[in-house]
């Protein structure tokens, strides 16, 4: 990689690796302008969960961008936390070590969107929040693991009691276990 803008930590380069995919054969033509995008601040993007949703205005069109990113399986989530007991600073080493012990973090999505004319999975606005993305996980690596489920995941396994439901729907109980059904 000649230009280190983004994906100058491992966090940020799985990102960037959406963009610019190892297997792929040809160059792709629109990723210098989607990278002049990012470089220049113009992916205005919002991060929800596991969503991302960004627009990006250029002249008198705009786009609106939308990323899902898959949530981490269950031993996948495990694994990390017996890796890396404390995730609240990330280095480029538990990277490695994560991969040292066959666990894949890199993001993977589960649907992409955009409202440009293009109608493609890969239009330059998708590839630039790709980019937009790898900045942000570069200056926060936690991001990384915070928009693929981790942190939510370990609060839903966290041993405080759960309170009972007041109400319980009526089609969820069984007439067997209640009524003394006599052979006719």
């Amino acid at each position: 990689m000649g230009y280190n803008d983004f994906g100058y930590t491992i966090w940020g380069r799985d990102w960037v690796r959406l963009a610019e995919p190892i297997r792929q054969t040809r160059p792709e033509p629109l990723l210098p302008r989607a990278r002049s995008i990012a470089r220049n601040n113009g992916v205005q993007a919002t991060i929800e969960g596991r969503t991302v949703r960004a627009t990006i205005h250029r002249g008198n069109e705009a786009s609106v961008i939308y990323l899902e990113v898959a949530p981490l399986s269950r031993a996948a989530i495990t694994a990390i936390g017996e890796v890396i007991p404390d995730t609240a600073v990330l280095t480029d080493d538990m990277h490695r070590a994560l991969g040292a012990a066959n666990i894949a973090i890199a993001p993977v999505l589960a649907g992409t969107d955009c409202s440009c004319k293009a109608r493609t999975l890969r239009c330059v606005h998708v590839l630039a929040t790709f980019y937009d993305m790898a900045r942000r996980v570069d200056e926060n690596p936690v991001l990384a693991l915070e928009i693929q489920g981790y942190f939510q995941a370990a609060q839903e396994d966290s041993p405080a009691p759960v309170e009972a439901p007041r109400w319980v729907p009526l089609n969820s109980f069984d007439p067997a276990n209640y009524f003394d059904v006599a052979p006719a």
